[in-house]
């Protein structure tokens, strides 16, 4: 795993866990709005649709995040979708995110894309799963 000394240690190793967690769990509760209508939903998304598509990913891909399981691809593919739902459902309202409401996506989209490049850290799966193989490796 391609870690950043300074995602290694101190308060940034504790603040970029910290952030994968927070961000995962937030994104979560948009795609459990879209899948299963909950959280003030008024209905859930038809299967097979780009609305369903978009909970698909929001809340399994955050479920990966939260635990911190293939954090570089999947926060890529995430990433990938909130430049998608900027273009496709922000941006024809107006060029600037505080005026077309589209501050949140560019918020995870800007997270996501700091997770794909600095990964998970260490209290995440793929943390643990670098940290054995190192062990193994030295062993």
């Amino acid at each position: 795993m391609m870690t950043s000394a300074g995602a290694q240690s101190g308060a940034s190793h504790f603040f970029l866990n910290l952030m994968r967690v927070g961000a995962a769990l937030a994104f979560m509760q948009h795609g459990a709005q879209k899948l299963f209508g909950l959280l003030g939903a008024q209905g859930s998304a038809t299967f097979a649709t780009q609305f369903w598509l978009a909970g698909t990913l929001e809340f399994w891909g955050g479920l990966l995040i939260l635990v911190g399981l293939f954090t570089r691809p999947v926060a890529f593919i995430l990433a990938g979708e909130m430049v998608w739902a900027y273009l496709q459902s922000h941006l024809p309202g107006g060029f600037f995110p505080v005026v077309n409401g589209g501050e949140l996506a560019v918020l995870f989209c800007l997270i996501y894309l700091f997770l794909a490049s600095n990964g998970g850290g260490a209290f995440s799966l793929d943390g643990l799963i670098e940290a054995r193989r190192r062990r193994r490796a030295a062993g």
